[in-house]
């Protein structure tokens, strides 16, 4: 094969509608865009504009703050820790770390870290290598002799 000779797949294309070229078109005169005005001209960004009335995003009251420095975790639960143990996808014999979580499809977005959460219950001890967890997890880890152990969170920001 030579790149002269490669094509797209048969329809995979679809040819341009030509606007503007006649009445019989069916796309002519105005093009599809209705009679004149402010919408019928290139280059329009009247998004959120009222007509000269207050725009709604105006009228309402900003509150709160977003860090755009926080350090975001995805988080597991005790409970879908036991399913995973239940259904036979992780051994719990073994050292859990972000990175195997993450193969095992229990963790999916690629967040700073990992934190456990206390819901659901667990009955099979784990041993745990992750960033954070909350009390009442490290608590149920511990009751059913289990060990956890904190990680420095990943910073993706420099």
């Amino acid at each position: 094969m030579k790149l002269n000779e490669l094509r797209d797949n048969p329809g995979a294309t679809h040819a341009r509608k030509r606007l503007g070229r006649g009445l019989a078109s069916g796309l002519g005169k105005t093009s599809g865009k209705g009679q004149k005005g402010q919408k019928a001209r290139t280059g329009v960004s009247i998004k959120g504009f009222e007509g000269g009335q207050n725009p709604l995003y105006r009228r309402l009251p900003k509150r709160g703050f977003n860090n755009i420095f926080r350090t975001e975790y995805e988080e597991i639960t005790l409970g879908r820790l036991q399913a995973a143990v239940d259904k036979g996808l992780i051994d719990s014999k073994v050292e859990l770390n972000e990175t195997v979580l993450r193969e095992k499809g229990l963790v999916r977005k690629n967040s700073n870290g990992v934190k456990l959460l206390a819901t659901g219950t667990l009955t099979s001890s784990l041993i745990l290598k992750i960033s954070k967890a909350s009390k009442a997890a490290v608590e149920a880890i511990e009751k059913v002799k289990g060990k956890i152990e904190f990680l420095a969170p990943i910073t993706s920001k420099e």
